[in-house]
């Protein structure tokens, strides 16, 4: 049995972590469980890339975390995960300045939302929080294995 069940908090989860020194990427971070998983990992000494589909966006979810978790290392990146080019764009500019990165959480993600397509044609849901995800993994890939002790969390809701 774990130890952990539905009331267990992020800080009760990483007690006695230290994790200085890990980078990690989190898509979706800017609010909600990306911006509590951020805050959780940089108050335990994480680096935190915050990635979110606007600039704006991301650097909010960093102003609210910086606000809660002095002296935090956080920076951030903008990735639409409904539009494979705008991936791409990202991996290439991140992958150009960064030769590896520890741990991916792929938070990012709608639902129940009206029928649509992403900028390729796919179904909105489908598009986003699977191919998106996807996609980045992939091209994140060399990198991460590069990590110490890589990993990559991927979440979901029923």
């Amino acid at each position: 049995m774990s130890a952990y069940g539905p009331e267990t908090t992020t800080d009760e989860v990483l007690e006695g972590v230290d994790l200085t020194g890990r980078r990690v990427l989190i898509t979706g971070a800017a609010t909600g469980l990306g911006r509590e998983t951020t805050r959780a990992l940089a108050a335990h000494g994480a680096a935190v890339t915050v990635l979110a589909r606007s600039a704006e966006r991301a650097a909010e979810g960093v102003d609210a975390v910086a606000a809660t978790v002095p002296g935090a290392s956080l920076d951030t990146g903008v990735v639409d995960l409904g539009d494979l080019s705008s991936i791409r764009a990202f991996a290439d500019g991140w992958l150009a300045d960064h030769d590896a990165f520890d741990v991916l959480i792929n938070n990012a993600g709608v639902m129940a939302c009206p029928l649509g397509r992403t900028a390729d044609g796919f179904e909105t849901q489908f598009g986003t929080n699977h191919l998106g995800h996807f996609l980045l993994t992939a091209l994140l890939a060399p990198a991460l294995l590069r990590g110490d002790a890589p990993r990559v969390v991927t979440l979901s809701s029923a």
